[in-house]
């Protein structure tokens, strides 16, 4: 027995010990647990079968998966490293779309793994999926994201009016030759010049472990999942800054808990100054992003010109107000976990409505990465997205 594990032993026992009645006169039982007791016996019994557990679990480790490299070409092998499990009878790979479609899957030997060998369909991918492994038909640890690299295609865009301010703004319309909307008679009309561009390119892959971010506030925690497949660059971009703790001791300096008609909207954050001009420095590229804009979406803020985003982010309060922000912004996640959290930001005293400026500006402790769940087939995990707790601008049950 180690030495942690006897002085675990000592602790049972000497718990066991103070327990037990005794009388004033035999003060030595206080020390000497009666080891024919039933109640000492049963913690004893009770303690060296999870002792027994703990040292088979680290005998018998579950099988692991990691990426070998970050970044292969175009027809390089996109190698990952299988560890699997000594008692194991099988080890298998599967490939996921989001909807937990599985696209390919292979039986393989734990050791080097080139993906593009053993799931074939890795090489027709137009968008990121998930490569799983599964231990004995289950699947086991965070999946591997195998995003292709790939340009996103060009941006339309038209000036437009605002129907509530009458002020005008860029506009999205499209992407490439197709319009967001194909019943819009204006840009159908613009549609007619726009000029073809280059066919999309694949210039190889990024593999990497999913994660998921933990945004830890002085109102509680949210939990994000990304969606890759839908920003894969706005993903990766996220992930870097809260890796390398840009948005620790930042806060939610923009509160919009209702629009001009009442409708749900936006908690805002990102901006390290909290001006709500901050930013790291660069612009992130507009990627088309089909993820509706509902309750606990993630989306990036940016200025008037497409190309502008960077840092700030933004999470929806709801789809009735957030609806037309659809292709206008990007969404790249959803929270999983932490409605009550969102739902006490969004009733934060605001000092000046016409800004959604906060009289107090929640805190943004820090952004974590943690290793997300494994997938499974026939399972969308955008399925698991939190409800509102509270009404807008009504303050969660478990709020400040």
């Amino acid at each position: 027995m180690s030495r942690n594990a006897h002085a675990a032993l000592l602790t049972i026992v000497a718990g066991c010990a103070i327990a037990m009645p005794v009388s004033a006169q035999d003060q030595s039982a206080r020390a000497r647990p009666d080891a024919s007791d039933a109640a000492v016996q049963e913690r004893l019994r009770r303690y060296r079968n999870s002792v027994d557990q703990q040292e088979r679990d680290r005998a018998t480790p579950p099988a692991t998966m990691r990426a070998a490299r970050l970044y292969t070409g175009p027809t390089a092998p996109i190698e990952v490293v299988v560890r699997g499990a000594p008692n194991s009878e099988s080890h298998t790979l599967l490939l996921l779309d989001a909807q937990g479609e599985v696209l390919s899957l292979a039986r393989i030997e734990p050791g080097r793994v080139d993906l593009r060998a053993a799931l074939p369909a890795i090489a027709s991918l137009a968008q990121a999926a998930w490569v799983q492994l599964a231990q004995d038909e289950t699947p086991i640890g965070a999946p591997l994201v195998v995003q292709p690299l790939r340009e996103p295609p060009p941006v339309r865009t038209m000036r437009a009016t605002r129907p509530t301010g009458g002020d005008s703004y860029t506009k999205v319309v499209g992407w490439g030759t197709d319009p967001l909307d194909p019943a819009d008679e204006t840009v159908q009309s613009l549609r007619a010049a726009w000029i073809e561009g280059d066919p999309p390119i694949s210039s190889g892959f990024r593999t990497y472990t999913e994660m998921d971010a933990i945004i830890r506030t002085d109102h509680g925690e949210v939990r994000i999942a990304f969606s890759p497949d839908e920003a894969p660059s706005t993903v990766w971009n996220f992930r870097t800054l809260a890796r390398e703790g840009f948005f620790d001791a930042g806060g939610f300096h923009r509160v919009v808990p209702v629009d001009r008609e009442g409708r749900p909207f936006v908690i805002q954050g990102g901006d390290p100054t909290q001006t709500g001009n901050g930013g790291p420095g660069y612009a992130l590229a507009l990627e088309p992003s089909r993820l509706p804009h509902d309750y606990g979406v993630i989306s990036m803020a940016r200025a008037d010109e497409p190309h502008s985003a960077g840092s700030q982010f933004f999470i929806a309060l709801g789809r009735e107000g957030c609806a037309r922000l659809d292709g206008q912004y990007c969404a790249f996640g959803y929270a999983v976990d932490g409605n009550r959290t969102i739902d006490s930001i969004a009733a934060t005293p605001i000092a000046d409505v016409s800004s959604g400026r906060p009289e107090a500006i929640p805190k943004i402790l820090t952004i974590r990465l943690v290793e997300a769940p494994s997938r499974m087939p026939g399972i969308d995990r955008r399925q698991s997205r939190v409800a509102a707790s509270a009404p807008a601008g009504k303050s969660a049950p478990t709020g400040r």
